[in-house]
């Protein structure tokens, strides 16, 4: 079980962490429950801030889950109605993140099951293949689908996606999907570049 507390958030690069440990770093819309899964999967409710309007999380924040270990929970994308100004320092700060962090060996990207593989998702498959991150797709909300419909939205996600990335169901409601987002996590962090 992961022991995470908050480390610290970055409005500029500049204020990153020491890039001296091994990061996993949590993406998704604005709207697909990227901080309720933080949450569930780390088991620290309010560990990440979580709200009914989407695109709260601005800045990007650093947990600690063990010594030389982080998740790294990144600003929402798509869906946030904020400024543009606001919007392309966002991109801006992502991209820095993603093409100078070195600790970054793995990527979570949030997906809401109802609507997934939207084209910022696929931005960020993008960058993880450049990269060469490990990378699990994690499709919430699968509460709000019946079972077979849940079914197929992860049959058609793996179709697509293939040797991309995993995925997987969840949700943040019936922890439905936690202990296997737990061990995709735990692996994630353990790898050495």
């Amino acid at each position: 079980m992961f022991i995470a507390k908050f480390l610290q958030s970055a409005w500029q690069p500049g204020q990153f962490p020491e890039d001296d440990a091994t990061e996993v770093a949590f993406a998704g819309r604005s709207n697909a429950g990227k901080s309720s899964a933080i949450n569930a999967i780390l088991a620290r409710p309010g560990l990440a801030r979580t709200s009914k309007t989407p695109g709260r999380t601005q800045l990007i924040n650093f947990f600690e889950v063990a010594p030389a270990q982080r998740v790294v929970d990144l600003p929402g994308y798509g869906f946030a109605k904020v400024p543009i100004k606001m919007q392309q320092h966002w991109r801006e700060l992502l991209t820095r993140y993603f093409e100078t962090r070195q600790s970054l060996t793995g990527l979570f990207i949030i997906m809401d099951s109802r609507r997934p593989l939207l084209d910022f998702d696929w931005q960020m498959l993008d960058w993880a293949k450049a990269r060469h991150l490990s990378t699990h797709l994690v499709l919430t909300k699968t509460d709000k689908l019946s079972r077979s419909e849940a079914a197929r939205t992860l049959a058609a996600v793996k179709a697509e996606t293939q040797a991309l990335a995993t995925a997987q169901l969840f949700s943040a409601t019936t922890k439905l999907g936690t202990d296997e987002a737990r061990r995709v996590l735990d692996e994630m962090l353990t790898a050495r570049r």
